[in-house]
């Protein structure tokens, strides 16, 4: 992916705040969930959501906070963390968020976005930077994505390793925190809803449920198939030859003997019936 240098000008535009990794770190057994190590609700307050994440509230003061998405019912979403997707940050340029990171390891960034303004895509479309440099997410169009009022997540892995950030191929260096940013582009504004960092992979994060009408899964795909090919397996009934040759005439096939056969019995019959009649 290609490399992009960060458009922010202000550093007040990018804000942290520390946050005690046990504030943070999951809270529900059993789960296969990573450690997170850092989550923030955007544009709202303080929220724990069922798979036990809690996410500090918003304390940025750069851009707007809103809440207009709360006159939405988000799809794709429970109804008890239907506040991670209804609230927001958005701002009117590029700003971003400072993540704390004190630790190697592998980690997974998760943006969460829902489009609760627009109706249409190509209306609110904008990139996202990784650490100043990285563009992780080029071009985001959330409507062309998922539509209006539905829940998406971006889910990006990286690495950090020796005081290096690793990501997509490309490294660059950190001094204890990396920065995300949403870069203002020429379509409206850039936002965001929640974030979180997790310690682990991609397999270690709760993905949300596939979209109505998205492509079914293979079991289904070879259904399709198989119904595909019911016709083709039924058309050689429809098509089917007769085990003989087909006749041109539909008597041609009839024994003609066993058709004359009563001619001779009526002229045999009337041979001597007429040598009678000469005779008177």
């Amino acid at each position: 992916m290609r490399r992009k240098k960060s458009s922010m000008s202000s550093p007040a535009s990018v804000a942290s705040r520390p946050v005690d990794r046990n504030e943070s770190r999951k809270t529900v057994t059993g789960l296969s969930l990573g450690e997170i190590t850092w989550a923030v609700n955007c544009g709202g307050g303080s929220h724990t959501d069922i798979q036990g994440i809690r996410y500090q509230a918003d304390y940025l003061k750069t851009g707007i906070a809103s809440d207009y998405g709360k006159n939405l019912m988000i799809q794709r979403i429970v109804p008890q963390d239907q506040i991670l997707y209804q609230t927001e940050r958005y701002h009117t340029s590029t700003f971003g968020y400072e993540i704390p990171i004190k630790e190697d390891g592998d980690y997974v960034l998760v943006l969460k976005f829902c489009e609760v303004w627009f109706t249409s895509s190509n209306q609110k479309v904008f990139d996202i930077v990784l650490n100043g440099e990285h563009t992780v997410v080029d071009e985001l169009d959330i409507f062309a994505k998922v539509g209006r009022g539905v829940a998406h997540d971006e889910m990006l892995p990286f690495s950090i390793k020796n005081g290096k950030l690793k990501v997509n191929g490309e490294t660059s260096q950190i001094n204890g925190k990396i920065t995300v940013e949403f870069i203002k582009g020429d379509a409206d504004n850039p936002k965001i809803n929640a974030i979180y960092v997790m310690k682990g992979t991609l397999d270690d994060v709760p993905k949300l449920p596939s979209l109505p009408g998205a492509e079914p899964p293979p079991l289904e795909d070879d259904e399709e198939e198989e119904e595909e090919e019911s016709p083709e397996t039924k058309s050689p009934s429809k098509s089917r030859r007769p085990s003989g040759p087909k006749a041109q005439d539909p008597y041609a096939a009839d024994d003609t003997s066993t058709m004359l056969l009563p001619v001779f019995v009526a002229i045999g019959a009337f041979i001597p019936l007429l040598f009678c009649l000469c005779r008177l």
